[in-house]
This record gives C-alpha cells, structure tokens and sequence, in this order.
C-alpha cells in the first residue's frame, strides 16, 4: 500500500450493521495508523458510526425494514435512497466501499455502480448473506459485486470462494463482548433490582415492524406466566434502543413483573449478565444471548405474504444459529404459525423453573463458542476484517 490517504465508504442500515461499522472504523482507523496512512469515511450509519465520525447520508431507519410485505410501502423512499447513496459515492470516489449486512439494499447500490462503471476501488461486504439457508445462486451473484466477503460463520467461505471470490471468516462480534460479573452487578444496583429476584431479559425486536409482529406475542406469553405463583419473583429487563423506548414501554403496559428498561448500547452485554434466562425475537440477539450463556426461548412472526414467498425455499432446520451450529435444537424456537403465547409460555416456564432445563443449555452454549472465533483467535473480528480489507487493497 503506497497512498497516505484513504477514503473509505461504508455502508449500514440497521442497529447490527451499525455496531459492526463503528468497531471496523476504529480497527481500519488504528491498522492504517499504523502505516503512517490516514483514514476518512463516507457513507451511511447510525449513532455508533457517527460517534465515530461518520457523517450519514440519511437516517437508517429509512432502509431498515425486512420482508416483501414491509418492504412495499417503503419502496419509493427506498430507492431514493439507493440513488442517493450511489450518487455519493460517485462524487467522492471512495477507494474502498464495505456495505455491511442489508443485502437488498447494498446489492442495488453495487449494481448500480458497476452499471454505470463508476467505482474503479475495492469493495467489500461484511456478514455473507445466508446462502446455506436459502437462495444458494446469491453467492455468484454477490462474487460479481466485490472482491471480497466477511464471513461471521465457519461454514460461510466456501460458498464465496468456489466462486472465486476472496471470503475470510473473521468470527461473529458477539464472541468479544462478555463483560466481567462487576459490571453486571453495578447495572442491577443501578436499576433497582432487588438481589433476590430473577431476571427475565425481554427482548422483543429491533424494529417497528418485529415489536408489532413479534413483540405482542411474547408480551402476550409474559402476561400467561405471571398467571404462575412459582414465578412471583420475576423482574423483566428489556434491552433496547432509545427510538424504541416509547414503543417498547407501551408494549411492556400490563405486564404482572416490575419492567426494567436500557437504552444504553454500552450496558448491553451487563445486562446479558444479569439475566436468568430470556424472551427474544428472533435475530442477532439470539446469538449473543447463547455467547453470553443466557438460556433462553426465541419467537418470530413475519407477514403472511412473507412467509409464503420464502418457506419452501428455506434450506436449514432452524432458525436460531445455535441450533444451527450444533445441528440440533437447544433453544426452542417459534416460528411463524408456532409462535403463540402459549406454545412460548410452557417452554419459558419450563426453562426457568427447572434447572436442568437451563444447565443443558448453557452447556450447550459453551461447546458453540469454539465455532465462533474467526481464523485469528489472537485478533478480535473487527481487527480481522480490517486487516483482510486492507491487504486486498
């Protein structure tokens, strides 16, 4: 690498993607430093990435939606913003582009620019879309975009490589956030949770359209457990984000446990800490709570028109990427037409009134972590995707 300077665009457009960007600007940042390079960014990204420096184009809620159904009302805005982005890059001519994770998105802006033969950098997407669950043909699709693909999963690479695309698994985030028990201690005094109670972490969704989904479902599968004496002692804990707070607080209204509520991503992973057992959405969330050790219990419910597009066409058992690392069910999940209030409610009141319910889970989690580190052990996931972005460079 010979330029002092690079211009580097990146591109999120959800909560995930943003974490993501935020710690590979500071790893992109402090690799380049270490060549004497300087680093500026463009593109799109949330409170984390402005944090950072990141000046976005556009708010991400404005693409942060998921399913065919949600995705009609907001087409036109969409493709504005699609336009919009691709036009950005154009003008700045970035030397390199990362579109980390909403593929939709990130694969019309990339089409985009090949079409009209303005980008002449590198580009690179971060989290490999899940060709082994479904549409397995995206993988040449996605080689004829970029250079290169960050892989979070062991068995993503060879899916990119075969065609001939450069693919490296760097390892899921997730695996470097656990915080020590002191800090999870200092957040419980701070909330005002009495040490004798049990927390149940409250996790319905990242989005508008999964908290009306999804979230009134395990609302719902809360409100029949407090039905439950032998649950008396439970306090809820819901972590979330502060656009959300409002609508996460309406949703908790009713609840027979004392609700608990952080909009703080930094006492995100304390929380975890806290927590005897959860109630989540389907999502990243899952994951991290099995990185965390959380035993826990996941719902999802998409449109009807959604679910109808894509159900035959999915390719692996489960839902949950602990179920699908193991290869077999340890956390019980809810999909769709299975997720009702009772279904979810028996598992939970099974996962939190007995034991052995929660230590095989638990043990379970522990044997998945080892799937999770990427092929540096020694370096954290961000380092390892800034390190592979900027030795194709």
């Amino acid at each position: 690498m010979t330029r002092q300077n690079l211009k580097i665009c990146l591109i999120a457009g959800e909560p995930s993607g943003d974490v993501l960007g935020a710690d590979l600007m500071r790893a992109l940042r402090d690799q380049a430093k270490q060549s004497n390079i300087s680093v500026s960014f463009i593109g799109t990204g949330g409170p984390q990435m402005q944090q950072e420096g990141l000046n976005s184009l556009f708010p991400i809620d404005d693409i942060a939606v998921m399913g065919i159904a949600e995705i009609v009302p907001r087409v036109r805005l969409i493709l504005r913003r699609i336009r919009q982005t691709a036009d950005a890059i154009k003008k700045e001519a970035p030397d390199i582009i990362v579109t980390i994770d909403v593929p939709d998105f990130s694969f019309r802006v990339m089409k985009r620019l090949k079409k009209s033969a303005s980008f002449h950098g590198r580009a690179f997407h971060y989290v490999a879309p899940t060709v082994w669950a479904w549409r397995p043909r995206r993988a040449k699709k996605v080689a004829a975009l970029y250079d290169g693909i960050l892989c979070l999963l062991p068995f993503e690479p060879p899916y990119f490589i075969r065609e001939g695309m450069a693919a490296r698994h760097i390892g899921h985030p997730s695996i470097s956030r656990p915080v020590p028990a002191a800090q999870s201690a200092v957040l419980r005094t701070a909330l005002d949770i009495p040490p004798s109670a049990r927390i149940i972490g409250f996790l319905p969704g990242s989005r508008h359209g999964e908290l009306k989904r999804t979230g009134g479902v395990l609302r719902d599968a809360l409100l029949l457990m407090g039905d439950d004496d032998a649950n008396k002692d439970i306090h809820l804990l819901c972590v979330t984000l502060p656009h959300l707070e409002p609508a996460i607080r309406e949703l908790a209204r009713g609840l027979p446990f004392p609700v608990h509520i952080t909009t703080d991503p930094a006492q995100k992973w304390a929380a975890f800490g806290m927590m005897d057992a959860a109630l989540a959405t389907s999502g990243t969330i899952g994951l991290e709570l099995a990185v965390a050790g959380v035993p826990h219990v996941i719902g999802y419910r998409m449109s009807r028109l959604t679910w109808r597009m894509i159900r035959f066409r999915l390719k692996t058992r489960f839902a949950h990427l602990a179920n699908i690392i193991l290869e077999r069910q340890t956390v019980p999940e809810f999909i769709q037409n299975q997720c009702t209030p009772l279904h979810i409610a028996k598992e939970m009141h099974i996962l939190v009134n007995r034991k052995a319910a929660a230590v095989a889970q638990k043990k379970d989690f522990a044997k998945m972590r080892g799937a999770l580190h990427g092929e540096n052990k020694n370096l954290s996931p961000s380092a390892q995707a800034a390190a592979f972005i900027l030795s194709l460079d």
